[in-house]
């Protein structure tokens, strides 16, 4: 017979599994530190009591939070509360754009949109400059000893100065037997492109010095130009333009192109722009093998010819000393500048695309604001400037037959020296900055010269657009989503920035024209709303009705009027043909002796 205690309780044949428990914090005072006199005092209570239940994950995490000043589980406040200060001058350094100024009646969703992207542009600049901290290069220029002029410090002498890597840069290549060459660096800055005019066409690797193919096309080639990327490059030779691949391969004739003097290359475009003997500038888009313009700039033999890297604006040296800029939109020149008193030999532009230096027959080197249209500086040189190029850092080179002269500051101070020279073994024939790099290419009638220039280069590349280090496998999707954000032609502006821009102007003119046109202004009141009616008097036929009787109440008074001035300047013009009706059958007396 069991006892009384055993009968209270009910004993089963299968176990009940205990509900699972969450582990312990180490922070929190454990359950079976309490003394065992509690348990016994509770007696049976302690078998059908309920345990409390775990706080929630969110009021957890909500506790967890520190808030300012508040202490952490080991006892210590946090010594810097809140985000990390950005100094001032650094944000200014990336800020777009200023704010949109908003108008009353503009739309709510409209007052919307330009707050989210106000905000969003906020955030892109703060982290700019939150991210600038992991640029640590920084651009160097070289300083000689006390009185101690740079430009006499030799190539030889730099060489030796720096670390093995950077002096590996300054080479030559003795090519007597096809020269004068001219040169081009692809975008990334790692591949040379070297053109003879006796038909030597070659592609280097020239950081690790590895020859990537090597061609004579047997006849003269006047220019040389990469692509998109160094698996294409262009090559204007005496008759057409071709096109070949990274190992030599002809891939196009292209006969529409004849007589190509000069070539430069729109990257975000996709456009290869020539200059031909016969006057024409044409552009050709490379991803798709069409021509997309020929213009006829009617100024005669075009052998100088530079882009503006911010606007993709074409300009062009002529022989009556002027310099013209073109785009693809329009069949005359966009601006006219007479730069010089005889024939324009060099034209380059920086990449911010607010200054163009050019030189001329007139032995003169000129430094011009675009945005002004202006010259700013104008320097005398004694035997004149026959090419021209300017690196991202604004150092300009200069030739001036064998020598090569280095300024920098041209357009903020006035240049008195050259900041670096060297003389080449022949004549110069094409000068160009590598990009990303303190190198400045040279291409002379003895082969090819690869100078140190310190300071020239930009240090920090970026590397979604142009990265020197990128694999094969990441050129093909950089070439995939350069061509999906491909700009048209028909964007190419003076000012890019008046595409994001509402042309009120217009706007105004238009709705003034609108206004005239009908008598009113038909935005000036709302559309009139009848009110609702019981009784079945709010029926559509009803609503018609009142809405066609209210329809012109505000401007039957100015069409009256109009057509009183109409019908007054009707009767005037009928009075006057009456008398002179009358004025003309009235004969007078000497009118009998008139044949």
């Amino acid at each position: 017979m069991a006892s009384a205690g055993e009968a209270n309780v009910s004993v089963s044949h299968v176990e009940k599994k205990e509900k699972k428990q969450t582990p312990a914090r180490y922070w929190k005072e454990p359950r079976g530190e309490k003394d065992g006199n509690d348990h016994e005092e509770d007696g049976g209570k302690t078998l059908h009591q309920e345990e409390p239940r775990p706080q929630t994950t969110k009021k957890r995490k909500q506790d967890e939070s520190p808030a300012v000043g508040k202490k952490f589980i080991s006892g210590k406040s946090d010594p810097f509360p809140g985000q990390a200060p950005i100094p001032e001058d650094r944000v200014q350094k990336f800020k777009r754009k200023d704010k949109t100024k908003k108008h009353r009646r503009q739309h709510y969703k409209l007052k919307a949109m330009i707050t989210c992207s106000e905000e969003v542009s906020e955030m892109a600049q703060k982290q700019a400059a939150k991210f600038d901290l992991l640029l640590p290069e920084d651009a160097g220029f070289l300083e000689g000893e006390e009185e101690e002029d740079t430009c006499l410090i030799s190539q030889e002498d730099i060489a030796d100065a720096v670390d093995i890597t950077a002096g590996a840069k300054y080479f030559n290549l003795k090519l007597s037997q096809f020269g004068p060459y001219r040169l081009d660096y692809s975008r990334t800055g790692r591949h040379l492109l070297l053109g003879g005019r006796r038909g030597h066409v070659a592609c280097v690797d020239w950081l690790s010095k590895q020859l990537m193919c090597e061609i004579n096309v047997m006849e003269t080639v006047n220019d040389v130009k990469w692509l998109h990327s160094e698996a294409m490059y262009a090559v204007a030779q005496k008759k057409w333009l071709y096109i070949y691949d990274s190992n030599g391969i002809e891939l196009h004739c292209i006969r529409k192109f004849n007589d190509v003097l000069r070539m430069q290359y729109l990257p975000y475009h996709f456009l290869l722009a020539t200059a031909s003997a016969k006057s024409f500038l044409q552009y050709l888009d490379v991803s798709v093998g069409k021509e997309v313009a020929a213009i006829c700039t009617k100024t005669g033999r075009l052998d100088v010819m530079c882009q503006n890297p911010h606007n993709a604006i074409i300009h062009l040296g002529h022989p009556n000393g002027t310099v013209t800029l073109w785009s693809p939109n329009q069949k005359e020149a966009l601006v006219k500048m007479l730069c010089h008193q005889g024939a324009v030999r060099s034209v380059t532009v920086d990449k911010s695309g607010i200054y163009m230096v050019t030189s001329g027959m007139d032995k003169k080197l000129k430094v011009y604001d675009i945005r002004a249209l202006k010259p700013l500086k104008s320097y005398f040189l004694p035997a004149g400037a026959s090419c021209l190029s300017l690196s991202h850092r604004g150092l300009l080179s200069a030739a001036t037959g064998d020598i090569v002269q280095v300024y920098k500051d041209v357009w903020s101070t006035a240049a008195t020296k050259p900041y670096m020279a060297h003389r080449t073994r022949g004549a110069v024939w094409g000068l160009h900055f590598c990009p990303f790099e303190d190198v400045l290419g040279v291409g002379h009638g003895d082969g090819f010269t690869s100078m140190l220039v310190p300071g020239a280069g930009e240090p920090n590349f970026d590397g979604l657009d142009a990265n020197p280090y990128r694999s094969a496998k990441q050129r093909q999707e950089w070439e995939v989503k350069a061509l999906l954000e491909k700009i048209q032609p028909e964007l190419i502006t003076l000012d890019p920035n008046e595409l994001g821009q509402v042309d009120r102007a217009t706007f105004e003119q238009r709705h003034k024209d609108r206004v005239e046109a009908l008598g009113y202004d038909p935005l000036a009141q709302k559309r009139f709303i009848p009110k609702y009616k019981k009784k079945g008097r709010s029926s559509a036929g009803s609503i018609e009705r009142r809405k066609k009787q209210v329809a012109h109440e505000d401007q039957r008074d100015i069409i009256r009027q109009t057509v009183e001035d109409k019908v007054k300047m009707e009767k005037q013009r009928n009075e006057r043909e009456k008398k002179k009706a009358v004025l003309n059958s009235s004969r007078a007396a000497l009118d009998r002796f008139k044949k």
